[in-house]
């Protein structure tokens, strides 16, 4: 998906952004579990994806801490001074899943007439809050991986969900973070939108003192909105 030239060498823009190249800037346990979760909510936070799945593993990053155990300490303490919420979709000594998501994002999305279509035609009983479609996910979670549907919630364009199901005749085009069906540019541009979210998001980081308010802030910068995802 990288659609950039390559003249030799390797510039800053095509380094992977990665949460630990800031991560040992924070020696204070709390701090350090909120820059992960600002990070990882960075395409949120900035308003161009509704929710995303975090997953917390239960052995120590290269940074030497435990985020899992940092989350069991400081993950309900964090949370209360952000406008994001959690949904705990699994649990286990291994680790644990979090969907981290914007209210507003996802009742706007949740409210479109294409995307009310969908959850009818998926099963999904009527509901009239992102909540109650969320409990009906953690309901099949329980019984199958990740509900191919899932991709919605996760704000992925509608064509390629429903290609994924094989409930449309676009082809496979490519494959980007999620598989893409049909024409690749939309879903590629919101790629790319996620990933300047991220890249954002460590810049602030590298000179932040408290990474609290990075999680408190829901300002998208100009230019942040992605195109239509129901095309």
């Amino acid at each position: 998906m990288n659609s950039s030239t390559h003249t030799g060498g390797t510039s800053a823009e095509d380094n992977p952004v990665i949460w630990q190249s800031v991560a040992n800037r924070f020696t204070e346990e709390q701090a350090c579990l909120a820059s992960f979760l600002a990070f990882e909510t960075a395409e949120i936070l900035d308003g161009v994806k509704p929710g995303s799945l975090v997953n917390i593993v239960n052995r120590k990053k290269p940074c030497g801490r435990n985020l899992y155990e940092l989350w069991n300490r400081f993950g309900s303490r964090i949370m209360r001074s952000s406008p994001l919420r959690v949904e705990l979709l699994r649990s286990g000594k291994d680790g644990l899943l979090l969907y981290l998501y914007r209210n507003d994002l996802l009742d706007t999305w949740f409210g479109s007439e294409k995307i009310r279509d969908f959850f009818t035609r998926a099963g999904y009983p009527a509901f009239s809050t992102p909540q109650a479609a969320i409990a009906e996910l953690k309901r099949r979670m329980k019984h199958s991986e990740f509900p191919h549907e899932i991709g919605i919630f996760l704000g992925y364009p509608l064509k390629d969900v429903e290609g994924f199901l094989g409930w449309s005749r676009l082809p496979f085009t490519c494959q980007g973070p999620w598989k893409i069906y049909g024409d690749p540019r939309l879903s590629i541009a919101l790629a790319e939108s996620h990933r300047l979210c991220r890249r954002r998001m460590i810049q602030t980081l590298s000179t932040a003192t408290d990474p609290l308010r990075c999680l408190a802030d829901c300002s998208p910068p100009p230019g942040s909105h992605p195109p239509s995802l129901l095309q």
